[in-house]
């Protein structure tokens, strides 16, 4: 017997890309459904050397070499038969064979075990076109099922009787012990006669590697049957979380439409889907989407379709998957959601609507980016400061989660994007009649909170240093994100801030945004590893600028080796005075100018902390060293502040 039994192999190359493989020693780029690259096997200046992953195999239209990634590795590399698949098992973390008896016995076992399958299909077969079969054939017909599907699928009928298959096949020479192994009767635990699995039910053989028959799902005519679908047990040659229905025909559909692949829920939905001519439906065999199958079908398909009923339970079921997705996505490889109308499947909306039904909510399927953020932004309310908070919390988990560096990055700058053009506050005017002035999205600027990771209390603008004491705007913005990137972990301690922090400079506002895509994507990382990130985008001369700017550099707290203690509290005074300067000033003189009322008390406070503040401030500029200047600053700024936040609540 061979070391590397067929199974063997066509597991190793089921775990493993071609494009991966065949990859690492030959440059290839991505064209429609394959790969194209140089010949590895003569020179030449036009790619004529495709990689199909979805076939699995590759071939040199200018030698005409064809094989699979073990025959690349021995035409390419001079790798023997063994040392190519050593080294590809290694690669898909599969434990080699062993030449043992056990093992030989085990493989003749699992051949039996195959053949019994095979021999029981034709038996349920046989069995559906018979007197016996009539009732099942009845109920196929009454789904509009064709003689065509029937025979694709190889549907067949286990009569009621409890030793009808058990005696066919025990006739064919098959013993009692490979019958219970493979999962097609029954052995009581009391030592009683074994007797038939599948009774009374329609049949649908469940094929594994090269065709091969290994297990069996059953739908029961009876209505009062305690289990509407039956699955075989998992045997050795079965494992239904790593099975797809219709895996292999609907891999090679894919193939020839070049399109992706369809998961729907059964049986019933894969063989409807194919009558509609949609020839590249596959489902899970009773429970949700393993680990495994999601690998089966991005080996296959870079964005296959998940298809689900519109109700509670088919958008639920379509967020487990999520959830079990999320973590394994690589570039390239997502998801996408296919909602059909409520309280219908494939086969239903087939049969009631016809083909173009089906097809035109495939065509309206949905990313997987899209799905999560609704997801979760109709999760809660998201009316409060809190909840907010809690929203942008586990989004960020979401995006930590994902295994892959680059789509963790990527994910992180979409969900920023989004959170940013969610919560920015609306820029409205008061109307010259007296309407409603600007209102920072419902929030109060002086509520932000105090504790790590929840922004900060509105603090009193920090006393110009000589050189700097009217900075411009472009100054003040620059500090803020200049802060986070000489000390990254300031975002955390910060995190509401930076999400709000409105910049006008489209420099700078490209910078924030890269700075907290890559810190969404690795939370660890560091100032040297976020400077060489930045320089490889489009930010790069923000950063530069940023960087060497003489005035920023004159500040204690934005010193790269300054202590993050220190550099929050000049973060807070800075944000703080970027506030003041460029929001609420501004506010209180509309307050003052707009708001003409001779008995209002609000209106004479806002005049007057307006004119405090604009005396304060020539002071500053007059007179530096007077003492008493930060103070009567920082009362007239309290004033405006009580007579801002006044307004606000009413």
């Amino acid at each position: 017997m061979p070391r590397f039994t067929p199974e063997f192999l066509d597991e190793l190359k089921s775990r493993l890309r071609p494009s991966d493989v065949i990859g690492r020693h030959v440059k290839l780029k991505k064209r429609g459904n394959a790969w194209w690259g140089l010949s590895p096997f003569k020179p030449e200046k036009t790619p004529s050397f495709s990689v199909d992953d979805r076939r699995g195999t590759y071939h040199c239209f200018s030698t005409q070499n064809h094989g699979d990634i073990i025959t690349f590795l021995i035409e390419t590399q001079g790798m023997t038969f063994p040392e190519a698949v050593e080294r590809l098992a290694a690669d898909a973390g599969m434990t080699l064979p062993t030449e043992s008896p056990e093992e030989a016995a085990r493989a003749e076992k699992a051949k039996g075990l195959a053949e019994a399958c095979g021999a029981a299909a034709k038996f349920f077969s046989a069995m559906l076109h018979r007197s016996d079969g009539r009732a099942a054939m009845d109920y196929l017909r009454g789904r509009e099922i064709t003689d065509a599907q029937i025979e694709t699928f190889s549907i067949g009928f286990a009569p009621a009787g409890r030793h009808a298959l058990k005696d066919y096949l025990l006739n064919k020479g098959f013993t009692d012990e490979v019958l219970v192994e493979a999962g097609l009767v029954i052995k009581p635990d009391d030592g009683g006669a074994s007797y038939d699995r599948f009774r009374n039910r329609i049949m649908f053989p469940i094929l594994g590697a090269r065709d091969r028959v290994i297990a069996f799902g059953g739908r029961a005519l009876d209505p009062n049957a305690r289990a509407k679908y039956l699955n075989s047990p998992e045997t050795p040659l079965f494992h239904k979380g790593s099975v797809l229905y219709n895996f292999a025909n609907a891999r090679a559909a894919s193939a020839e439409e070049k399109a992706p692949l369809v998961v729907c829920e059964g049986y019933m939905d894969v063989i409807a889907l194919w009558g509609a001519g949609i020839k590249r439906g596959v489902a899970p065999l009773g429970t949700a989407l393993t680990e495994d199958q999601l690998a089966m079908l991005w080996r296959s398909s870079d964005e296959p379709v998940l298809c689900f009923d519109g109700d509670s339970a088919g958008i639920n079921a379509a967020h487990r998957s999520i959830d079990r997705a999320l973590p394994m996505l690589k570039p390239g490889a997502s998801l996408n959601f296919a909602f059909l109308p409520e309280g219908q499947d494939p086969d239903d909306l087939i049969r009631a609507e016809g083909a173009g039904a089906m097809k035109a909510v495939l065509e309206k399927a949905r990313p997987l980016v899209n799905v999560l953020w609704d997801r979760e932004i109709n999760a809660q309310s998201l009316d409060t400061p809190e909840r907010r908070a809690k929203f942008r919390t586990k989004l960020r988990e979401l995006v930590k989660s994902i295994a892959d560096k680059d789509v963790r990055g990527a994910y992180g700058a979409e969900l920023s994007q989004r959170l940013e053009a969610q919560f920015k506050p609306p820029q409205q005017e008061r109307s010259a009649s007296g309407g409603a002035g600007p209102r920072y999205g419902g929030q109060n600027p002086f509520r932000q909170g105090g504790k790590k990771g929840q922004g900060f209390r509105f603090a009193a603008p920090a006393r110009p240093t000589p050189g700097l004491k009217r900075p411009s705007q472009w100054v003040r913005e620059a500090s803020l994100i200049l802060a986070a990137i000489n000390h990254p972990a300031l975002i955390e301690r910060a995190e509401s801030a930076f999400l709000e922090l409105e910049i006008t400079d489209p420099g700078l506002k490209s910078l924030l945004s890269e700075v907290l895509a890559a810190i969404s994507a690795d939370p660890a990382l560091d100032s040297p590893s976020l400077k060489s990130h930045l320089s490889q985008t489009g930010a790069a001369g923000a950063l530069e600028r940023v960087t060497q700017d003489s005035q920023l550099s004159k500040h204690n707290f934005l010193r790269p080796d300054a202590e993050i203690d220190e550099v929050e509290q000049g973060f807070k005074n800075a944000l703080a005075h970027h506030l003041f300067e460029s929001t609420l000033k501004q506010e209180v003189a509309r307050s003052a100018s707009q708001i003409f009322t001779d008995g209002d008390d609000a209106w004479k406070a806002a005049a007057a902390a307006r004119e405090e503040i604009v005396n304060s401030s020539k002071r500053e500029d007059d007179d530096a060293d007077n003492g008493d200047s930060p103070k009567r600053f920082e009362d007239a700024l309290e004033r405006m502040k009580q007579t801002v936040e006044k307004k606000y609540s009413r």
